[in-house]
């Protein structure tokens, strides 16, 4: 072997990148913070029973055709049993909230802490209203509890959150549930997306993957899908995972 090619296996020397200030050793108590924020959200909502969770923007406002449907759709899935959690915030969340409580439903928030929106709307029951800094054990809560989840139209958060739970049915790591995207208009150019361009040029999924987002746009086809779901498997409700 050459010495050029020598000197090319050796390992190079670098000046590696180094925090700009010292670790403090506080960041470790944060761990403390995350854990008391688990435990609140546990105890309150191992209390409320099967619930759906409802994604959506928080800045629909009241007047638009997609957050009367959300009312509609908080109050369809109360008459079936089921409580709403949402993300405790205006638009599409307050709309979710709102259809349950005008039904006697269970209504639940999961506020989480922004520099930018306010806190609960007032359609969150007063013992079901949890607020979070983390989005991570937000997420929890949101999965862990819910036996089916309704993304209608929003904007980043609401992507997270839906190809979140995607991920995590698509791999086995929760219990199968029914995700449903509602509004053709608003979801069918992502899922076309994801058919011609993830499915059938990149392969980056399975053709089975496409029947876990089905599409619709009326709360009793919603209802149609999450009551045939659990028909067929004939199960008792209950949390998707145990940590």
């Amino acid at each position: 072997m050459s010495e050029n090619n020598q000197n090319n296996l050796r390992p190079k020397h670098h000046n590696m990148k180094k925090w700009s200030h010292q670790i403090k050793g506080e960041d470790s108590w944060t761990m403390f913070k995350v854990v008391s924020e688990f435990v609140q959200g546990f105890e309150t909502l191992n209390l409320v029973g099967p619930c759906v969770s409802v994604f959506g923007s928080a800045r629909t406002k009241p007047d638009h055709p997609y957050y009367q449907l959300a009312v509609r759709i908080g109050q369809r899935l109360t008459e079936e049993g089921y409580g709403v959690i949402t993300g405790g915030g205006p638009g599409i969340m307050e709309a979710g909230n709102k259809g349950a409580h005008l039904n006697g439903g269970k209504s639940v928030g999961l506020n989480i802490h922004l520099p930018f929106e306010q806190g609960s709307n007032p359609y969150v029951d007063h013992d079901k209203d949890i607020n979070f800094k983390y989005f991570f054990i937000r997420k929890v809560m949101f999965v862990k509890f819910a036996q089916a989840f309704i993304a209608l139209p929003g904007g980043f958060g609401t992507l997270d959150e839906l190809f979140e739970v995607l991920t995590l049915v698509q791999t086995g790591k929760i219990t199968p549930v029914p995700v449903i995207l509602v509004g053709t208009e608003f979801w069918s150019g992502l899922k076309e997306w994801i058919k011609t361009t993830m499915l059938e040029k990149e392969g980056n999924i399975s053709p089975q993957d496409l029947d876990l987002i089905p599409i619709v746009d009326e709360p009793d086809e919603i209802m149609q899908i999450i009551n045939e779901f659990y028909e067929v498997r004939a199960r008792e409700l209950s949390p998707n995972y145990k940590l």
